[in-house]
């Protein structure tokens, strides 16, 4: 840039996504997930003990799974869930917003089993530095598409996008600093 070098940050990330940046290391997911099976036990195996059911053949591709059978299985809790139901499509919804949103591929329409050792675990997932991952992949992406060949940029665009919006104000809709204000003033008065 013509006033310095600048780029996101942990804390960029922590503040405009509000996800973890401490704890534990999320790794092996991308390129080395079949050395992280559980117990080396078939994903489709270990996918079906978690989800209950197998996508059918035609929504499953190597260790994907379509993400309109996603969406579409998934798409409303039933009103009586049990407790065991909701965990699952909160395993669901967890694994779509990983592979859709954070860890996207370029065509994004597909979620990659890669995530099920930590949907296996509800109860840890906040324990990981999943900021500190997907600034990682957002960077690993960057470089991809500086090649010449690549014409689509992958990652965790809300990211940059939200880095954009508040670190280059010039760029923002013309008005929004207005807006900004009127709304802060109108949450101080509110909550005084």
């Amino acid at each position: 840039m013509p006033f310095r070098e600048c780029t996101i940050t942990l804390q960029d990330v922590a503040y405009q996504i509000a996800l973890p940046v401490d704890g534990q290391a999320v790794f092996g997911c991308m390129t080395d997930f079949h050395l992280h099976i559980k117990g080396a036990r078939l994903a489709w195996e270990w996918f079906e003990d978690l989800f209950g059911e197998l996508p059918p053949p035609d929504k499953r591709k190597l260790y994907t799974v379509h993400f309109t059978w996603f969406h579409e299985r998934f798409r409303v809790l039933p009103a009586d869930a049990s407790e065991e139901t909701v965990r699952i499509y909160a395993r669901a919804y967890i694994m779509m917003l990983l592979s859709t949103q954070l860890f996207m591929y370029k065509s994004a329409n597909r979620v990659h089993l890669c995530w099920l050792p930590f949907v296996a675990r509800l109860d840890n997932m906040g324990s990981y530095s999943w900021g500190a991952a997907a600034l990682a992949w957002l960077y690993r992406c960057k470089c991809r598409v500086a090649n010449r060949n690549v014409t689509n940029l992958a990652g965790p665009l809300q990211l940059l996008s939200s880095w954009i919006f508040w670190r280059f104000p010039t760029l923002r809709t013309q008005g929004f600093d207005a807006g900004a204000r009127k709304l802060h003033s109108h949450y101080v008065i509110s909550h005084n």
